[in-house]
């Protein structure tokens, strides 16, 4: 079987660190590029934190485009202080890595989404664990593209549980409900990881004492990142036993959407009033068939950290 071409467009916070050396660690997908979004970090801190953590993997290989600065209705943006309390001021709880011998490619990221669509067609995954603001903006300056796209598998939004933002809100979407309205309401075949689902995949001390006891840099560094997030969650996510591996779901879902149990439903996005942000059924479309939106409503937990575990600390391992 043909491996897939997954990008990850990331705003590479601690949880998207993860997902980048999940998606390194799995044979089954071939990580062709990472574009950089802005949201737990300013976008070009995020494109540093990716190619840093991409040689400390061994991978500097793998190109990092930088996408767009900030929202699509919007001409600034400034980290908020909740995703600076969660994921350090530096993105990645403070772990300082070595800098990348590299820069970012010069081919801006939403270009380099329209060039491997055209490129790599059905085989082609895209993974947004950020802002949906990069690929909002490749749909709009190429609309064919949402026909050549094999699928996409998202991190955000919230369908059956509360959001993280606001009682309806998650992150991701909060930063530019506009795209992501126009993200959902395309024909792109697309599965939403909300909170419904990656806030029950939880990693504790326990598991990153693991990658401590393998005395390589990566393990050691990793789990220096991943305790930063577990002693975040104690203060802002009290009610969970552990931090949420929201990131790395998404990438293991696109790989294997036998993890999850969805819904077909056809989707959007609430852009305005007290609900902005919210990712709930479109009610103008309820009795047509969905055909290419999903919401994982459910996840084999057990069976998704198990094999997290194991493919991370094999690659820190190597490392």
């Amino acid at each position: 079987m043909a491996k897939c071409k997954m990008i990850l467009d990331l705003d590479t916070g601690i949880d998207d660190a993860l997902a980048i050396a999940y998606a390194l660690a799995s044979e089954e997908c071939d990580l062709i590029g990472i574009v950089g979004s802005y949201g737990n970090i300013l976008v070009e801190d995020g494109v540093q934190n990716s190619l840093d953590l991409l040689e400390l993997l061994g991978r500097p290989d793998v190109p990092v485009y930088t996408g767009l600065s900030h929202a699509s209705t919007k001409d600034n943006f400034e980290v908020m202080p909740i995703s600076a309390l969660i994921h350090g001021k530096n993105g990645i709880g403070e772990v300082e890595l070595k800098k990348a011998d590299r820069t970012p490619e010069t081919l801006p990221g939403v270009d380099f989404l329209i060039e491997a669509a055209h490129k790599y067609g059905k085989d082609l995954v895209i993974v947004p664990t950020g802002p949906l603001t990069n690929l909002a903006a490749a749909i709009k300056k190429d609309p064919t593209i949402v026909d050549l796209i094999g699928k996409v598998t998202l991190m955000g939004g919230a369908l059956t549980v509360p959001g993280n933002v606001s009682p309806v809100t998650e992150a991701n979407i909060n930063q530019d409900p506009e795209a992501a309205d126009e993200v959902f309401r395309s024909k792109l075949p697309l599965t939403m990881i909300g909170l419904d689902v990656t806030t029950r995949t939880l990693l504790t001390p326990k598991e990153t004492q693991q990658w401590r006891d393998l005395k390589t840099l990566s393990g050691e560094k990793y789990a220096d990142l991943t305790d930063y997030y577990i002693n975040a969650y104690k203060v802002a996510n009290a009610h969970l036993a552990g931090c949420a591996l929201h990131d790395p779901l998404a990438v293991a879902a696109a790989i294997d959407p036998t993890l999850v149990t969805t819904l077909d439903l056809n989707m959007k996005v609430d852009t305005e009033g007290p609900y902005a942000g919210r990712t709930i059924g479109d009610e103008t479309r309820i009795n047509e068939p969905a055909l290419t939106t999903k919401a994982a409503v459910n996840v084999d937990k057990e069976r998704f950290v198990a094999r997290f575990m194991e493919r991370l600390t094999k690659l820190f391992s190597e490392h």
